[in-house]
């Protein structure tokens, strides 16, 4: 039985913390768990081009077997947002 890879992804802060705790506290034999901090920098850098493959734009993330999860997705910050709120016009 082929194991589920499942890949969180943090900056080691207080809001990124818990998400991985709770990845941990619920992974189960078949669960292979890896934690890339991104605030450590991997080693080999593979840390770097996975978040560029899975095109993680905001952490906490979490991919399971390379499939990034809805909730993780397209919450990053746009240009359109930010001039939504006012952001570089005039009061």
């Amino acid at each position: 039985m082929a194991k589920r890879k499942i890949e969180v992804f943090t900056a080691g802060c207080s809001v990124c913390e818990p998400v991985v705790e709770m990845v941990q506290s619920m992974a189960c034999e078949s669960c292979d768990v890896t934690v890339y901090d991104l605030a450590q920098q991997c080693d080999t850098k593979e840390c770097v081009s996975k978040v560029k493959e899975y095109n993680i734009t905001s952490l906490p993330a979490v991919v399971v077997n390379g499939e990034l999860l809805s909730c993780c997705a397209d919450r990053g910050v746009s240009r359109e947002q930010l001039e939504a709120a006012g952001v570089g016009s005039p009061t």
